[in-house]
């Protein structure tokens, strides 16, 4: 399977939501529900279904809606936020300071587009 890179960085194809809804498992769609929900984005496990960040047509998790990130790579209509003209914004260092991984994923990426 090939990856998919949210605008964020973060690789969709490893997301907990993403794989259960590949799977078709609702015992996972349980666990991830009951650990994700917060007052805010309160979840069922119907609520996870996903087919990664970047689907403009698929199905997300409800709170990947409310992703000014992912907002905004929309309407740039870019692949990720490492193809922004304007990389790396202040909102999306703020959303790395949480996720290393997912700057690095964008950095490499960022890296290679530079090379050409």
């Amino acid at each position: 399977m090939d990856k998919i890179i949210a605008f964020c960085g973060l690789t969709c194809t490893d997301c907990r939501a993403y794989i259960a809804t590949k799977e078709n498992n609702d015992q996972e769609r349980k666990e991830i529900a009951k650990a994700w929900a917060t007052p805010e984005y309160p979840l069922k496990p119907d609520d996870i279904n996903c087919d990664g960040c970047t689907t403009k047509a698929g199905q997300t998790v409800s709170f990947v809606e409310a992703c000014t990130i992912r907002k905004c790579a929309l309407e740039r209509n870019i692949p990720n936020c490492a193809y922004c003209p304007e990389y790396a914004c202040e909102q999306l260092q703020k959303s790395h300071q949480r996720s290393p991984e997912a700057k690095q994923t964008l950095e490499n990426i960022h890296g290679k587009l530079n090379q050409k």
